[in-house]
């Protein structure tokens, strides 16, 4: 999901660099830009990790809280690897630097997985059943995912009409899950 936009350098994951006397005096201040696309797809992912296990049955709490964060781990890896073995093929050898770099850059991945697991967890206090606490961790992960998508386009500095169509846009994704979950349950 990196390097999708065309200011932004997927190799890196950095924008691309200014000529060097232009940042100078702005590199010590300058903050280092964002990429959502993790935080947007981990959520998706968790949101159809709840979805799909609810197809099966009814999974006891522990189980769904270790497949939400099992799944984030898995695929947090999947990513570090996929991006390591890209940039390999581009760059002669890989520094420990930037294995690391990537490492924290798709943690998003694993991170949004958390609160979903965090609403099964606790849906018993909320008086919830383990189907009640899936369809509360499933609206938890549509809710992360509309709003990463909704945050990600405010700090690019899209119109506000864009900033509504990535949320409606996301929210019909996840209004898929939703509807998956629901369809495939009867």
């Amino acid at each position: 999901m990196k390097g999708h936009n065309a200011e932004h350098d997927g190799a890196t994951g950095q924008e691309p660099a200014e000529p060097a006397a232009a940042t100078a005096p702005a590199a010590a201040t300058a903050a280092r830009k964002t990429d959502y696309a993790g935080a947007v797809y981990g959520s998706l992912l968790a949101a159809s990790v709840v979805a799909g296990a609810g197809t099966l049955g009814s999974f006891p709490r522990l189980e769904l809280v270790l497949l939400l964060l099992g799944t984030g781990v898995v695929f947090w890896a999947a990513h570090v690897y996929a991006r390591l073995v890209g940039e390999r093929l581009v760059h002669e050898s890989l520094s420990g630097q930037e294995i690391r770099r990537v490492c924290v850059d798709e943690w998003p991945i694993v991170k949004v997985a958390v609160p979903p697991a965090v609403a099964v967890a606790v849906s018993p206090v909320l008086g919830l059943g383990p189907d009640g606490g899936a369809w509360l961790a499933l609206g938890v992960a549509v809710a992360e995912q509309v709003g990463w998508a909704s945050v990600a386009v405010v700090r690019a500095g899209a119109s506000r009409r864009l900033v509504v169509v990535a949320g409606a846009v996301n929210l019909l994704l996840g209004l898929i899950i939703v509807a998956l979950k629901a369809g495939l349950q009867h």
